[in-house]
């Protein structure tokens, strides 16, 4: 990954690896953040980054490349919950990262600044998107990745969407205690 004359002394192969990781994280974050509570940690302005952008030296962004270079080169994806199948996790980011180095897709500049503080406005102008709010979310953009299904399998996708389905209608159809406290006294 590292190559030290070029710029910020990461290789092309490092940064097409990094926008296939970006290019399809909607597509697996089903998959790296598996359950309804995984989305609790993913909220704006917390530890657990929500845009899709890299970084140098910010942990707002989801890809942090830490400052070590040489043999030690390497890029962190932020995101994935530790509820996650690593094996199902790995198969997937593995596959985008490897499509990014096929397809030469450019990971754009580093945001080196912290993505939180920006505007709506500056975050369009820097065209950085946002991660799936929720589980449902996820699974939507998952059902539009044919590379990351392709990870999975047919089979294992079926069965992961049709569970992680159920347990979001199932999330849905309760009346939660946080609705009961703020909602029952005032309507």
């Amino acid at each position: 990954m590292g190559d030290a004359k070029a710029p910020y002394q990461l290789s092309k192969t490092a940064l097409h690896y990094m926008g296939g990781l970006l290019a399809h994280a909607k597509g697996f974050t089903a998959i790296t953040n598996p359950l309804v509570n995984s989305y609790k940690r993913l909220v704006p302005g917390y530890e657990a980054p929500t845009h899709l952008a890299w970084s140098l030296r910010n942990r707002s962004p989801l890809i942090r490349v830490p400052a070590k270079r040489g043999v030690s080169t390497r890029c962190e994806l932020r995101m994935p919950d530790p509820s996650c199948n690593p094996y199902l996790a790995f198969a997937v980011m593995l596959k985008s990262g490897l499509d990014g180095i096929k397809r030469k897709i450019d990971a754009g500049q580093p945001i080196n600044q912290n993505v939180y503080t920006m505007s709506q406005r500056e975050r369009a102008r820097l065209k950085i998107d946002s991660l799936p709010g929720d589980l449902n979310e996820a699974l939507k953009a998952l059902s539009k990745d044919e590379l990351v299904q392709s990870a999975l399998g047919p089979h294992i996708y079926e069965r992961f969407t049709e569970a992680k389905k159920k347990a979001w209608h199932e999330y849905s159809a309760v009346v939660h205690s946080w609705e009961l406290e703020s909602y029952l006294t005032v309507y």
